[in-house]
């Protein structure tokens, strides 16, 4: 059985495979885990998007979001692997779950966890008004994407005007996903604790020190509020 240093490594050469768009590499890397987390079936899902395969993006998203029924940003990207599939019912539940897990927040911050993106909840709402053309709800849609307008930053707001007025129009929108190429990463201080050691220029062996319970890391799937156990949310940035 892999060591925790080793599971560690294999996850970070996972994440360098993506960003340089070997998918093969990064799925036979992220796939080695006797039981992995939600985090790394979401990064799975990811590369198998990456790759054109939203069936198997479909199927990968669909453990993250049992193993953490709360990671608003699995229900998001496996609404987005519906939509490709054309199955825009099952993408419109997704997304309306994904703005459910938002809890009328602006966003949910994911970078403390690896992933270096904030989901908004004006994304969410561009993403079920998409949907909600597909499916012929041009009204909803609408609402959707005013609602949206009502939440996006200054940035979001020349990108949201377009989309609205192409849904008056009864054109269809395409669905945004979650940055290419960002996939949940290990942290940067696990990583250097496995690192040799040597402060009186002597070797020493790899330090495990704080990375004692394995389970502990892979099972932290999203930032909670020590109040309520929700997920807790990012800035409205």
């Amino acid at each position: 059985m892999p060591s925790l240093g080793d599971l560690l490594r294999e996850w970070d050469r996972g994440a360098q495979a993506v960003a340089r768009g070997d998918w093969d590499c990064a799925l036979r890397l992220f796939s080695g885990y006797p039981e992995p987390s939600a985090r790394m079936c979401f990064n799975v899902g990811c590369v198998h998007l990456l790759a054109g395969n939203p069936e198997a993006a479909l199927r990968a998203f669909d453990q993250a979001v049992t193993k953490d029924t709360c990671m608003a940003v699995g229900f998001f990207q496996r609404g987005v692997a519906s939509f490709q599939l054309e199955r825009f019912q099952e993408a419109l539940c997704d997304f309306r779950l994904a703005l459910a897990q938002l809890r009328d927040n602006t966003a949910i911050d994911y970078t403390q966890l690896g992933l270096r993106f904030k989901l908004h909840a004006w994304e969410v709402l561009f993403n079920l008004g998409a949907a909600q053309c597909r499916l012929g709800l041009w009204a909803e849609a609408t609402r959707s994407l005013e609602e949206a307008l009502s939440k996006g930053s200054e940035g979001a707001r020349d990108h949201l005007c377009t989309a609205l007025d192409q849904v008056q129009k009864q054109v269809h929108l395409q669905p945004r996903q979650g940055p290419r190429g960002e996939v949940f990463r290990p942290h940067r201080w696990h990583l250097e604790l496995l690192e040799p050691v040597d402060f009186l220029g002597k070797a020493k062996g790899c330090s495990h020190r704080g990375l004692e319970n394995p389970h502990r890391l892979w099972s932290q799937e999203a930032p909670r509020d020590r109040d309520t156990g929700r997920p807790r949310a990012g800035g409205a940035g």
